[in-house]
């Protein structure tokens, strides 16, 4: 599990420097441009870095299924080689995923000076942006989105299920009930990190009349909520963590 909660954590830390700092320009120091190839290379990443939260919460999620499912295996099932394994394929695939969406849109032609919905570059964003046709990346930004979240939602809920069908066989109501308690960290982990999405895609594509701050105020909370809130979840639900931090702070107290 706390291989998992490292690339998480790495997960988290890249998303935030790759949207903070024009956040901050924005914001701050009230900046009000960026060249088409900074956007794109941004826009990379944060995609990049979503699609890896997306998976890691996904690899999480067969951490619990094994470790309530196959307690005894556990170890020979979660070996050093298959979490490197896993941690390469998430990363490769998000690489993979994201570079042609790139590449669909350097090739479109824009107008000179473009207005962006949000202080990041995102591709829904981009691609509105274009005075050629769009059809091409729209088609493609989808296809990414159904073989990445999409995918990774639909794994989630059956690992879920299985794990809740594992949990309602133990005979002991104690045992279960602790079973349960080793996945709200990442229940609440996979909420905070969908729910924004599923928003912010909503209100793309039904809010039309939605006034831009609602859109800023979404996207925002969708890219700096999980985040934020991640390390929070995590060592207040998780023992090991929870006191080592506690430990720490009465050190320094000391």
């Amino acid at each position: 599990m706390y291989y998992f909660l490292s690339m998480l954590a790495f997960t988290d830390l890249g998303l935030s420097t790759t949207t903070l700092p024009t956040m901050f320009s924005v914001f701050w120091f009230h900046a009000r441009e960026i060249s088409f190839n900074g956007c794109l290379v941004q826009m990379y990443f944060i995609h990049v870095f979503s699609i890896i939260e997306s998976a890691v919460l996904l690899a999480m999620a067969f951490d619990r299924l094994v470790a309530i499912r196959a307690p005894l295996r556990y170890a020979a099932i979660l070996t050093n080689d298959v979490i490197i394994g896993i941690a390469l394929a998430i990363t490769g695939r998000a690489l993979a995923l994201v570079f042609p969406a790139s590449f669909l849109l350097k090739r479109l032609q824009y107008r000179p000076v473009n207005i962006l919905s949000y202080p990041f570059c995102l591709h829904q964003d981009l691609i509105k942006t274009t005075v050629s046709s769009r059809r091409v990346s729209s088609i493609y930004g989808l296809v990414v989105v159904i073989c990445s979240m999409g995918l990774d939602s639909v794994l989630l809920l059956l690992s879920y299920i299985l794990i809740l069908g594992t949990v309602l066989s133990i005979a002991s109501r104690s045992e279960r009930v602790k079973a349960l308690n080793t996945c709200i960290s990442h229940i609440c982990a996979v909420l905070t990190f969908y729910t924004p999405m599923i928003g912010l895609s909503m209100i793309h594509r039904y809010g039309q009349n939605a006034s831009p701050f609602v859109h800023v105020f979404m996207a925002n909370v969708y890219l700096l909520v999980p985040p934020l809130m991640n390390p929070i979840v995590y060592s207040v639900k998780t023992k090991q963590i929870r006191d080592r931090i506690l430990k720490k702070f009465n050190q320094q107290k000391v």
